[in-house]
Parts: C-alpha cells; sequence; structure tokens
C-alpha cells in the first residue's frame, strides 16, 4: 500500500472528486482525515469508509475560508492520528460568467474559497508537517488556471494563482522536507461542473478539444494525487502534473 503509515487531510471531501480522493488514500493504507461545511454528509462517508477493512478515517467540519477552523482542523487531525503527513487542497467553487457579468461578491466568494482556502491550510499544515519530518501538500488547480478561455476569469484567476503559491510553499519549505505541488485536471465529470456541462452542446465541444475523446473522472485526479502523496513523487516539488486527456499539449 502506498500510502501505508501516513496520515492525511482531504478537504471538500464530500464532493465526488473529494469523495474519490479520500476513499483512495483509506485503500491505500493512509490514515484520512475528512473535512467540509456539509457535516452530516461528512460523518456519514467517513463512517462509511472506516467501516471497510483495513480503512481508517474521521470526519471534521472544515470551512476553509475561516482561519480559526483550520487550526482547530490541524489540531484534531494529530489528535486522532498522531501526525499530518499530506495535505490534499481539494476544496473549491466553480464560476463560469464572463468577464463583465462577475459581480463583486462573486469574484470574492471564489478568490475565498479557492485561494485563500488552499493559503490558510497550507499555512496551518507546514508547522505539523515540520514536527513529522516531512509532508507533501497537493494543491487542486485546473488547466483553467493555465490557460484562458472564453469565460470563468474569477475561477481561472483563482486557479492561476494556488499553480503561482504552491511554488513559492515549494521553494521556502524544501529544507523542512515539505513538498508542494499542483493538479490541473482539465474538463472532467463531477458534480462541481455539471451545470455547464448540462447542455449536450457543451459537453459535446469539450470532448471534441480532448485528443483521447472523453472526459475526465474523478478517479483520474485522485491517482495523480495519490502519486503526489506517495514517496514515489518524492523528487517532485513545484511541479505541475495536468491530468487533461492531451487538451492542453496542443
Amino acid at each position: 500500500m502506498r500510502l501505508q503509515g501516513k496520515v492525511a487531510i482531504v478537504t471538500g471531501a464530500v464532493g465526488d472528486a473529494g469523495e474519490a480522493q479520500a476513499r483512495l488514500f483509506a485503500r491505500e493504507g493512509a490514515a484520512v482525515l475528512l473535512t467540509d461545511i456539509r457535516e452530516s454528509e461528512g460523518r456519514s462517508l467517513a463512517a462509511d469508509i472506516a467501516g471497510l477493512k483495513n480503512h481508517t478515517a474521521s470526519f471534521c467540519t472544515l470551512d476553509v475560508t475561516d482561519e480559526d477552523a483550520w487550526g482547530f482542523a490541524i489540531k484534531e487531525c494529530v489528535t486522532r492520528f498522531g501526525n499530518l503527513n499530506v495535505l490534499v487542497n481539494n476544496a473549491g467553487v466553480i464560476q463560469s460568467e464572463p468577464l463583465l457579468e462577475i459581480t463583486d461578491q462573486e469574484w470574492e466568494r471564489v478568490m475565498a474559497v479557492n485561494t485563500k482556502g488552499v493559503f490558510l491550510g497550507t499555512k496551518h499544515a507546514i508547522p505539523a508537517m515540520k514536527n513529522a519530518g516531512g509532508g507533501s501538500i497537493i494543491n487542486i488547480s485546473s488547466t483553467s488556471g493555465l490557460l484562458a478561455g472564453g469565460r470563468g476569469a474569477a475561477y481561472g484567476t483563482s486557479k492561476g494563482a494556488i499553480r503561482t503559491f504552491t511554488k513559492y510553499a515549494a521553494v521556502q519549505y524544501s529544507n523542512d522536507g515539505i513538498r508542494s505541488n499542483s493538479v490541473h485536471p482539465g474538463p472532467f465529470e463531477s458534480e462541481m461542473i455539471a451545470d455547464i456541462l448540462r447542455s449536450t452542446v457543451d459537453k459535446e465541444a469539450s470532448i471534441a478539444r480532448s485528443p483521447m475523446g472523453r472526459l475526465g473522472k474523478v478517479e483520474d485526479v485522485a491517482y495523480a494525487a495519490l502519486f503526489l502523496a506517495s514517496d514515489d513523487s518524492s523528487y517532485m516539488t513545484g511541479s505541475e502534473l495536468v491530468v487533461d486527456g492531451g487538451m492542453t499539449a496542443q
């Protein structure tokens, strides 16, 4: 098992992408603290995972935009499982309006969850990872953080900020044994972008842009995160792992 003996936090764990990451990490031997603002669903999911043979999981309510909540979640993780080795900053929100239709409130909401949440998680995880002798921070960005499109400026800007922030954390804390990498999924089947892809035309257009001829799956992103969480990627930090079926290669 590739994460045997490791302790991981996954944010936004109730969503299908976060759930896939949490289930895979637990299956690979990690003790996983699932976090989300949806408490009842989170506790139910954690109990379901923990009920499987050789799986260890628990839940803690977390609003990723709340610094005090982050301090509590990290403390709870260390109390329950002994340390912290892996953080997956997965929680995020989508935005698809054209630039001139974005309100101040929507811009601030996207930046708070997608960018501030990653900053606060990294800030509070690093001391715990130092105490554990090192760790791996995995920030879920997007291909929208690499290439611009016809809409979603707030979303793309937030994901581009995650890409750059990831590199700063990598450079500043490598000597502490802490690695920081970003994952950049292209369009994939998930509840977060379901409304955008509900139109057959939009879905077919997304598929047409893929050299592999399909959208991604939440498991594709989960396995990328698993690689970065494991010692298999021990010489990777400040890197961008693109999971997009070849879309950005064109």
